[in-house]
């Protein structure tokens, strides 16, 4: 997993963290999980119910889970949920949520069908059992 925190260059000039910052985040971590899930190239191409209803301090950790809502023969839509801890604590808060849209490509940039997802051994998914895909 991965941990970002929130740097003075990431706010706006009234001193909280940019949005734009917080939706770069949730399309990497989404981007994370379309390319293992695709196993190659997939483009972002529609990002919808973008919602910020909290908010986010220099200093503090954010944390983006993704959950897939639906997988099509080309495209995956996902559900992204940023979540800010404050720097001194382990308070959270929800900070955005949105679904991010992306189309697997080929080689000369037209969709391509997404493979199967592989077969789990029975400990590896059991293991992960009812956990999505975390980039923090």
């Amino acid at each position: 997993m991965i941990r970002v925190t929130a740097m003075p260059a990431d706010t706006n000039p009234y001193g909280g963290v940019f949005g734009g910052w917080l939706m770069g985040q949730m399309g990497l971590a989404c981007g994370s999980f379309v390319s293992r899930r695709t196993h190659g190239k997939a483009l972002l191409v529609a990002a919808d119910a973008i919602k910020f209803p909290g908010q986010m301090a220099v200093g503090d950790e954010l944390s983006v889970y993704v959950d897939l809502l639906k997988e099509g023969r080309t495209s995956l839509r996902l559900k992204a949920e940023a979540v800010g801890r404050k720097r001194d604590s382990e308070e959270e808060t929800i900070v955005a949520e949105g679904e991010f849209t992306f189309v697997a490509l080929d080689e000369q940039g037209k969709p391509r069908p997404i493979p199967s997802p592989p077969r789990e051994r029975e400990g590896a998914a059991q293991r992960r059992k009812g956990e999505g895909c975390a980039f923090q």
